[in-house]
């Protein structure tokens, strides 16, 4: 037995192993995609995508989080999305599906699989299971953002803050780590990322953290919040 042939392999199809879209396929169905997707690894503050370098590619996220934000002409950044592992982002019009103006920064140390177009239509798209499981995850992102906009109009600063948090610590992965000895979800998020997908100001929100830290909310430390008493603040979140 080759044993380099086999790690080679090995390595081609860990980047999409555990990927929801691909949870069905065969072992070869895997190699043929894990070859047409190769792996690209980004630190932590790097940006994966610009408006100033364009490109019509497929990102499919293995590891790390992925913060999506487009810029407004006084230079503040509006936060779209965040991404988690196991799911798919980029500029590709055959999914219906647009960055525009946006930018893509890795939050953490990142392992993306990176496909073209026409490896997208050959590989996905003309796979049912695949193709289906892919307008799920786009529609969920576009109801997401609906959502969003809602609390934007109807919600005070206070009760978008806490919906956030509400919703992070949800989705969070079975396996994501908590405090030493504890059973507390944790949000590994700044206070400054927070306030962006909340809608807030940085100021704002890290008065509102401190003040549900107060009550018995959450508990707060640098890059990293968390979750104390998810029933309250599921309340708090009206």
């Amino acid at each position: 037995m080759n044993h380099a042939t086999s790690d080679d392999e090995a390595e081609r199809t860990w980047c999409l192993a555990e990927v929801d879209i691909f949870c069905d396929l065969n072992e070869a169905e895997m190699e043929a995609i894990a070859a047409a997707a190769p792996m690209k690894t980004y630190h932590a503050g790097e940006i994966l995508y610009s408006p100033t370098q364009p490109s019509e590619v497929l990102f499919i996220l293995k590891k790390g989080r992925v913060r999506v934000f487009r810029v407004s002409a006084d230079g503040r950044a509006l936060t779209t999305a965040i991404i988690s592992p196991g799911t798919i982002f980029g500029e590709m019009v055959l999914l219906g599906q647009h960055m525009y103006d946006n930018y893509a920064e890795a939050l953490d140390d990142t392992v993306v699989c990176v496909m073209s177009r026409a490896d997208v239509h050959k590989f996905l798209l003309s796979d049912a299971r695949i193709a289906a499981r892919i307008t799920a995850i786009l529609g969920r992102r576009l109801s997401d953002l609906e959502q969003r906009l809602s609390d934007s109009v109807f919600k005070t600063v206070a009760q978008r803050v806490a919906t956030t948090l509400v919703t992070r610590s949800a989705a969070q992965p079975s396996g994501s780590p908590l405090r030493p000895g504890g059973r507390h979800p944790q949000i590994a998020l700044t206070h400054e990322q927070l306030a962006a997908l909340a809608g807030t100001s940085r100021e704002t929100c890290t008065k509102v953290l401190r003040e549900m830290e107060d009550r018995g909310l959450l508990r707060l430390a640098r890059g990293r919040i968390t979750v104390l008493d998810r029933e309250r603040l599921q309340d708090a979140a009206g």
